[in-house]
């Protein structure tokens, strides 16, 4: 199969699944994107112009702000999709997991741990330039997926995506990268059309910002999940059952 076609086959394959486990995947998005939202919508009321620079309290304030603006779609997204990587791999057959049985078993504390990590190594990336970025992005976008499905410790899990990236870097690449691009964009101008239906104001910015995360990040979860399973079985030869659409209960 040439490299187009793969790739080409991996964005029907995503489109295929995020629309059949759809209704699921965006309750379990409103749970997780409505607190980071709040988060996202709390960073924004900082009044950056009223600010004085030259106290150290203050820039400190700002520079969390910023950062807590810019992390908390990323971090949604390691986590979301760990939890997502139970939907599609649970061991019932195409039948739903329960949003119960979702929670008992998500890794909470490994997965904030790997979302912390990834968030900081692609912080210190993006410090050195956008390529060390892009490179953290790609060749760890993964982890969280592999924490789920490997049960896999979280530096385990940073080293096992690594692995798996390395030899497919471009497939990657030109999955997760376009997805995450588009996302952000797309995800603007529904702020934008937000905000101006609504006005500037905590909740307008509190609805916008979960809203575009709900709706956007189960498409890079799916694509993570996805790539995960079909990269495991290239570098393994066999990988976890991939469940692409579910029979109602």
């Amino acid at each position: 199969m040439s490299f187009g076609r793969r790739v080409t086959g991996a964005y029907a394959d995503i489109g295929r699944t995020y629309w059949a486990w759809m209704p699921s995947l965006l309750v379990l998005a409103v749970l997780v994107f409505v607190p980071l939202g709040l988060i996202d919508a709390l960073s924004f009321q900082v009044d950056v112009e009223s600010l004085d620079v030259t106290s150290g309290i203050e820039v400190a304030a700002l520079m969390l702000a910023v950062g807590a603006v810019t992390m908390t779609g990323l971090l949604g997204e390691i986590f979301f999709s760990g939890a997502i990587a139970i939907s599609l791999t649970h061991p019932h057959g195409q039948e739903r997991p329960g949003l119960r049985e979702i929670a008992g078993r998500i890794k909470y504390g490994r997965l904030v741990v790997v979302d912390v990590a990834f968030v900081t190594i692609i912080a210190a990336g993006l410090l050195l330039g956008l390529i060390p970025g892009v490179l953290a992005f790609v060749f760890l976008g993964l982890t969280g997926p592999i924490v789920e499905i490997e049960e896999r410790s979280p530096m385990s899990a940073l080293r096992r995506s690594f692995h798996l990236v390395r030899g497919s870097f471009w497939f990657v690449f030109w999955v997760m990268v376009p997805i995450e691009v588009l996302g952000d964009a797309i995800g603007g101008a529904l702020a934008a059309l937000v905000h101006h239906l609504l006005g500037d104001t905590f909740l307008a910015t509190w609805l916008a910002e979960a809203t575009a995360n709900a709706f956007l990040s189960p498409v890079f979860a799916v694509a993570a999940v996805l790539l995960t399973v079909e990269l495991i079985a290239r570098k393994e030869g066999t990988a976890p059952p991939l469940h692409a659409a579910p029979v109602p209960a």
